[in-house]
């Protein structure tokens, strides 16, 4: 099987490429895989011309697009995030059904608007412009019959910035961390998450809907609390506070917390606990060290 990741060189994209070449964490059964890795260099998936001509060059049997406009914030005002999260999706689509290539999509829980726990067949409403941007992604890439769509949240890793290296930042330079306790989430390991998108391909799961978020539940303040707890640090000097105190351009859903069940009907196991994930990913992550 060959695959073709673009967006490889993130965090998510390195992962993924590291698992399927056999020396990622966790990585067995697919060491060896024929990868072609194309991070933003080597292919701007908001070319139309590069996308087309990318996959019919190297002729993959799967397309992971692990591609996306991420800065939240900024998409509210800026028009791009929609070329990068809709309309390069939708290219990436059309070339894959030229080819017959499977096609995985990364989404995004931000597609809900936070309410409660959420399942697969759940009701898309998003409350900013990212989560629009993802949503249509999502609905451009299911116009081609073989996608997987893997929604993802709270991703963390060896290979970008993200919140968990944050706090361990934070730790070494303030005596006391002010963060968010009314957010409720998933914080996921990409080491597993690419794990979990190559079992999927390779089980010959129904296309479709997944949920690609590590199990349990937390806050932003509760995995704080856990990686100064894995640095050695006090607890407690993590502080619990709400999302008012800090304002940002675009809403977040309060309840990011995705359920599992489209992996259980397909006959897969769900990720592991969050805790779990983490405290497997630390010596990975050298934070703090």
């Amino acid at each position: 099987m060959k695959w073709l990741v673009t967006g490889a060189r993130g965090m998510l994209g390195t992962d993924l490429v590291a698992h399927l070449e056999g020396t990622g964490a966790g990585s067995d059964t697919e060491s060896g895989a024929d990868v072609v890795a194309l991070g933003r260099a080597d292919l701007d998936v908001c070319d139309p011309g590069a996308v087309k001509e990318a996959v019919a060059a190297h002729r993959p049997d799967v397309v992971v697009n692990c591609a996306a406009w991420t800065n939240v914030d900024a998409a509210e005002t800026d028009p791009r995030v929609f070329d990068a999260n809709h309309l390069a999706v939708a290219r990436l689509a059309d070339a894959c059904a030229a080819t017959g290539a499977r096609l995985v999509q990364i989404s995004s829980d931000y597609v809900f608007p936070g309410h409660e726990p959420y399942d697969e067949d759940d009701e898309t409403a998003p409350i900013n412009e990212y989560g629009f941007s993802k949503m249509w992604g999502e609905e451009a890439a299911r116009e081609h019959e073989l996608t997987y769509v893997v929604r993802t949240a709270w991703l963390y890793g060896a290979h970008g910035g993200n919140f968990v290296a944050t706090m361990a930042r934070l730790a070494a330079e303030r005596e006391f961390v002010d963060v968010v306790d009314d957010q409720h989430g998933q914080p996921t390991w990409t080491a597993d998450l690419a794990g979990q998108i190559v079992r999927l391909v390779t089980s010959g799961a129904p296309y479709g809907i997944y949920h690609g978020t590590n199990a349990g539940e937390t806050t932003w303040h509760g995995l704080a609390r856990e990686v100064f707890t894995l640095l050695g640090h006090d607890p407690d000097r993590v502080r619990a506070t709400t999302s008012d105190r800090f304002p940002r351009p675009a809403r977040r859903p309060m309840i990011s917390v995705l359920r599992h069940g489209a992996w259980e009907r397909a006959g897969l196991e769900p990720m592991r606990d969050w805790r779990d994930a983490l405290h497997a990913a630390w010596p990975h992550l050298a934070l703090g060290r």
